[in-house]
């Protein structure tokens, strides 16, 4: 049976980056997750099922993910924040991916 919490299954965890770190869009992307929008893309606010098992392991509906754009790109890119809680608005935690999933920081929002 799988614990609940195994850090281990995650490399977010052990990597953060600053939110004034993040390029531009990623820190608008993020002060809207807060402000609950409105984001630009349909799929913004959609579940996020970890499938690659790169976050800390949560029931499904804990994560959502939000789209940052990418400068010069057409479609919506590969960069994205997902955000992790109870409430949408009020998110615990956030992680930024700027390789479409395959790794991930998790966000200080106070630095």
């Amino acid at each position: 049976m799988a614990r609940r919490h195994a850090p281990q299954e995650t490399s977010a965890a052990s990597s953060s980056v600053a939110l004034s770190a993040l390029p531009a869009q990623a820190q608008d992307v993020h002060s809207r997750i807060f402000a609950g929008g409105p984001f630009r893309y349909a799929k913004d606010g959609v579940v996020f099922g970890n499938r690659e098992r790169q976050l800390p392991r949560q029931p499904r509906g804990f994560y959502h993910e939000y789209t940052v754009p990418t400068p010069g790109e057409h479609d919506r890119g590969a960069r994205r924040i997902v955000c992790g809680g109870k409430d949408t608005r009020q998110p615990e935690t956030c992680f930024y991916t700027a390789d479409h999933y395959q790794s991930f920081q998790q966000i200080d929002p106070q630095r």
